[in-house]
């Protein structure tokens, strides 16, 4: 007999990646939109935009590319949407996760690890200039943004003296994190726009390098690779939600509800940036970074770790 609970764990199991896939199509959506408006298209039909053109990506041949390793190559794609998907089993929606690790805040940074070596090899096993280019540049761009990344997540997880995402979302049923560590608020949503590629962080697949770590990539590949782009922003957006915006908590809706609603607003705002922030070089990026992200987030971890020892949180 199966109990209420792993009933709802396998039906957890179908419907997160379904999830994924619908606000990532969304965020498809909304930069086809975006597109459209910039070339007097009518906006309505950017909602199709992305079927089209996935539709049309499935019926195109695979590009062959001489020398390339073939392994290799679709390893890396394939690895960007299995990162997105595995990172998003640690988010609890309505206080339930898939995956209720007692590390989850650790594991959702390693999915952004296992991205960048996904990225890597998609550039580096094509055996092309440009995918090489690409796969360096998020490289540079991954080390720019990891450590603010990282101390963002931290910060999170001190303020609620757990790793366990549900933990820290329970913790704010008082005051929510936004409120208490907007830095390493605003250093999370600018890490997020740069481990998913998303504009103005795009310079992987830069159009000066004719598409860069997308350049090779064809067919039913090349979806794979997009589709795990928009599916990784759509988890950092997800997430989001337990580590500052107070997880499910909310009035008259149930939790699940506010959980989704939460997260389609972060999506939305950081799609919405992507469209009106210019793109940043990656040697402009990494001195900010490194100069401007970097100090702010560790001064705001410091901040919080002194209210919690002082016993304010």
């Amino acid at each position: 007999m199966i109990d209420a609970d792993d009933a709802v764990h396998w039906w957890g199991l179908v419907l997160a990646p379904a999830l994924l896939a619908a606000y990532a199509y969304a965020a498809a959506a909304g930069s086809a939109a975006r597109t459209a408006r910039a070339s007097g298209a009518p906006a309505a039909a950017a909602l199709a935009a992305p079927a089209r053109e996935a539709a049309g990506l499935l019926l195109r041949r695979r590009r062959t590319v001489p020398g390339a390793d073939t392994l290799l190559w679709r390893v890396g794609i394939a690895s960007v949407p299995v990162a997105a998907v595995m990172a998003v089993l640690v988010v609890p929606v309505g206080g339930r996760a898939i995956a209720d690790l007692s590390i989850g805040v650790v594991w959702f940074n390693a999915m952004e690890v296992l991205l960048w070596g996904g990225m890597w090899l998609a550039g580096w096993g094509a055996n092309s200039v440009w995918g090489l280019v690409g796969g360096y540049r998020y490289l540079i761009q991954g080390l720019s943004h990891e450590l603010p990344h990282m101390f963002a997540l931290t910060t999170a997880a001190v303020g609620a003296g757990s790793l366990r995402v549900g933990d820290i979302a329970a913790a704010q049923q008082d005051v929510w994190f936004v409120l208490v560590m907007p830095a390493a608020f605003v250093v999370y949503l600018v890490s997020a726009l740069a481990m998913s590629f998303w504009p103005p962080f795009d310079q992987p697949v830069g159009r000066d390098l004719s598409g860069g770590a997308a350049a090779e990539p064809s067919g039913p590949d090349r979806l794979v690779l997009l589709a795990g782009r928009h599916a990784m922003l759509a988890a950092a957006a997800a997430m989001a939600v337990p580590l500052f915006l107070g997880g499910g908590a909310g009035p008259l809706l149930p939790g699940w509800a506010w959980s989704l609603l939460k997260a389609a607003a972060v999506l939305a705002l950081l799609v919405w940036a992507g469209g009106r922030v210019p793109a940043v070089r990656m040697d402009r990026f990494a001195e900010v970074g490194w100069v401007v992200l970097l100090p702010l987030v560790l001064l705001q971890a410091l901040a919080v770790s002194v209210f919690v020892v002082a016993g304010w949180m």
